[in-house]
């Protein structure tokens, strides 16, 4: 008779044990960035949504009529629009070095239905306004062109039968500081930076090609005239490809399909595998992917786009190796994340999407060794400039600090506070709090100052340029 009492006294115990225990996670989850820390997004400045119509001819020539309507989001009033134009950087004037330049020619800029006046002048297409365009107000301007693609071209550009169309559109710049954020033209890193903005697209291409695009609605083979919508996308790319062999691979909610020629038949199921088992592993460890499909085109530059990948080569020179292919489409995936969704400016802080893609992809390939430690064998000793420096302060070997120094020295801090996991779970909680907004130096700062509780910003002096250190 006794064990009645003691059972329900060991019961009442254990519930307020229970209780306490529940309470105190509570009190953990209230204090967590995201009941506490505001986030402050850089504003782009401008705002714009794009028409495209393209088509496409049996001799590759394409012609355009693309609308893009611009709002002035910045506080001034606007007595020009800036545009990046970069299919103009590989005509013959600009490279000369190339045996097959590209082509283009602009039959009609128009704004409000009315033809006006611009200069283009390398990659910046400036038009200039009869009347100003204030704060908060729309402008709408058209574009009729025409253009041809290069051979051996950067990302813009044609290859074995296939077309490549990277920035072939006149891209709004951002706006900041009082000015067109618009800077010099590079083939060393992205030089061009764009808002979160909307499009809609419609094709016409030969018979014989097939449409890969950033569209999470392509079907293979492609219709060869159709449309698509994307929206709150920083850009778009679109491949039109002939025969190309394709494998498709289910990974949770996402269809990943591979893009290459008959001679990669194998290393492609390789490269699915390893693109489905990435992708695993960024949606669990930093947030879920945002398409319901991947596009991995082969046998090109490494390079991001929203929902689709270039890999094959670096700065178009030979073909990487098998591992090493498989290293840059992992890299290239992880830059959804980190450029697609968490924007910053290329040009100004390419360490914030560089070196986050790759270090997600250490971070991928560190789970996969449970031992070998993928941080130790970058060289760094010899890199003593800041990693957040704008392209042009840097000589040939920008790359070791974007890519390598930043990532080092992120694995470095995260080593001393928590290691692998506390840096996924960093990495989380950043993507969770900055998804469609940009970032800068100084907001990952006081993001990562407010998240480990830290006073000073002692910690970055050794590899940040910071106004207030």
């Amino acid at each position: 008779m006794i064990l009645i009492p003691l059972i329900i006294v060991i019961s009442f115990a254990t519930w307020l044990l229970l209780k306490d225990i529940k309470q105190a996670e509570s009190s953990k989850i209230e204090k967590t960035p995201k009941m506490q820390f505001s986030p402050k997004s850089v504003s782009p400045g401008s705002q714009s949504q794009y028409y495209i119509r393209l088509s496409m001819n049996q001799d590759g020539r394409f012609h355009l009529e693309t609308t893009v309507k611009v709002k002035n989001a910045s506080k001034d009033s606007w007595d020009n629009l800036v545009f990046y134009f970069i299919p103009n950087m590989f005509t013959k004037k600009n490279s000369p070095q190339l045996e097959q330049p590209s082509t283009d020619q602009f039959v009609k800029v128009a704004i409000d239905g009315a033809k006006v006046d611009f200069k283009l002048d390398k990659d910046t297409l400036n038009i200039p306004l009869a009347r100003k365009l204030d704060s908060n107000k729309e402008i709408t301007v058209d574009f009729v062109y025409d253009f041809t693609l290069p051979e051996k071209g950067y990302r813009f550009t044609k290859n074995n039968g296939n077309f490549y169309l990277a920035q072939f559109y006149p891209m709004v710049t951002t706006y900041r500081n009082h000015q067109w954020n618009k800077e010099e033209y590079k083939t060393h890193g992205e030089t061009y930076h764009t808002a979160f903005s909307d499009f809609k697209v419609t094709y016409d291409i030969p018979n014989e090609y097939t449409l890969v695009s950033t569209s999470e609605n392509d079907k293979y083979p492609s219709e060869n005239k159709g449309s698509f919508e994307v929206k709150k996308v920083k850009e778009i790319f679109m491949a039109i490809l002939k025969q190309p062999i394709v494998t498709e691979k289910k990974e949770g909610h996402v269809n990943i399909r591979v893009f290459g020629n008959e001679e990669d038949k194998n290393l492609i199921k390789e490269i699915s595998e390893t693109a489905s088992d990435a992708l695993s592993f960024f949606e669990k460890n930093i947030g879920s992917y945002s398409f319901k499909q991947l596009d991995i085109v082969l046998n090109q530059m490494g390079m991001e786009y929203p929902g689709i990948v270039t890999a094959g080569s670096i700065q178009n020179l030979t073909q990487v190796n098998p591992d090493s292919l498989k290293y840059m489409v992992v890299h290239e995936i992880a830059h959804q994340w980190f450029y697609a969704v968490v924007s910053n400016d290329p040009y100004n802080e390419a360490w914030l999407d560089e070196g986050f893609a790759d270090f997600a992809g250490k971070l991928y390939y560190f789970s996969k060794s449970k031992h070998d430690n993928p941080f130790e064998s970058i060289p760094i000793n010899d890199l003593d400039l800041p990693v957040n420096m704008p392209l042009n302060k840097y000589s040939s070997n920008s790359s070791s600090y974007f890519y390598g120094k930043s990532e080092v020295m992120l694995w470095k801090f995260f080593e001393k506070r928590g290691g692998i996991k506390e840096a996924e779970k960093f990495l989380k909680n950043y993507y969770d709090f900055y998804k469609y907004k940009e970032v800068n130096t100084q907001e990952f700062v006081r993001f990562t100052k407010y998240y480990f509780n830290l006073k000073s910003n002692s910690v970055f002096n050794e590899w940040l340029l910071l106004k207030d250190s």
